[in-house]
């Protein structure tokens, strides 16, 4: 059976960019759909993606985004590949 969860689409390849607006300086911070967080290049407040993702729970999460986005994103939240806090 080759399906993929309904969600997984857009962090596999429906890569957006949405513009937010830095809520220290008003800048425009550029914030792509696949990152977790972006720094504003005025002031350098960092501004956070709303992205609730299932990869921090779902045991299938490697295998139905990729490696490469699964990796990126553990490593941009501070996880380990386990899932378990990277800090602790």
């Amino acid at each position: 059976m080759n399906h993929f969860c309904p969600g997984s689409s857009s962090l596999r390849r429906d890569i957006t960019l949405e513009i937010k607006t830095c809520p220290q300086c008003g800048n425009d911070v550029e914030l792509f759909s696949i990152d977790v967080k972006a720094r504003c290049d005025k002031c350098g407040f960092v501004v956070y993606n709303n992205l609730q993702s299932c990869i921090q729970w779902c045991r299938y999460a490697k295998e139905c985004v990729g490696e490469e986005v699964y990796a990126r994103y553990m490593k941009e939240m501070g996880l380990s590949p386990d899932g378990a806090s990277a800090a602790s």
